[in-house]
């Protein structure tokens, strides 16, 4: 029984220590027992890691011990306000105990503040939608005043690779290498048609 105890904690203690399944560089866990939560660049775009799991749910998804390996690919998303980036936060996609530890993922979640998104699922065939990051991370839910982080998504345009997208930003599907462009207010001068991912992504 303690053998298993030890490997549940080696496996989600590992979720943050580094993506070796995706061949991303290694990130290590916080140095404090609350999340990088704070990676944000204005208020109200934070990841709150209270609830994570639920929102995880609240997604569709289901909380993982490990990252899947039937499906593994990639996206990256862009968010941009009157043609200011805002920052996607690291550890969207986990959930966290009481310690401040991680204690579980989900097949859609993030790393690192570069807006990549790693999808890395138990199951093949599967869709994600940029709606369940959007749920995932606990924005655009529709709390608050029009644009801001909790505004809803209305006003707010989706491009893929450059294309402006026609279905509601919810419903944007994420496929491999995609660079999803999250947009409010004034467009930018030039929408990013792609991303260079990293070698091994």
């Amino acid at each position: 029984m303690l053998n298993k105890r030890l490997a549940v904690a080696l496996t989600v203690s590992g979720l943050l220590v580094g993506a070796t399944a995706c061949g991303a560089p290694a990130q290590t866990a916080p140095a404090s027992a609350t999340p990088s939560a704070t990676t944000a660049a204005a208020a109200g775009w934070e990841l709150d890691p209270a609830a994570g799991g639920d929102r995880i749910k609240a997604a569709g998804l289901d909380v993982l011990t490990a990252e899947g390996t039937a499906e593994h690919y990639h996206a990256h998303v862009d968010v941009l306000v009157n043609g200011k980036p805002v920052t996607v936060p690291a550890e969207i996609g986990f959930s966290f105990g009481a310690d401040g530890q991680p204690n579980g993922i989900s097949a859609l979640h993030t790393h690192d503040t570069s807006g990549v998104i790693h999808i890395e699922a138990p199951t093949a065939g599967l869709k994600y939608t940029l709606g369940q990051v959007l749920k995932e991370w606990g924005v655009l839910d529709g709390s608050d005043s029009t644009g801001a982080p909790h505004g809803g998504t209305g006003g707010w345009t989706a491009y893929v690779n450059g294309a402006k997208q026609s279905v509601p930003v919810t419903d944007v599907v994420l496929k491999a290498h995609d660079e999803v462009v999250l947009s409010y207010g004034s467009a930018p001068s030039a929408v990013p048609g792609s991303y260079a991912f990293p070698a091994g992504l």
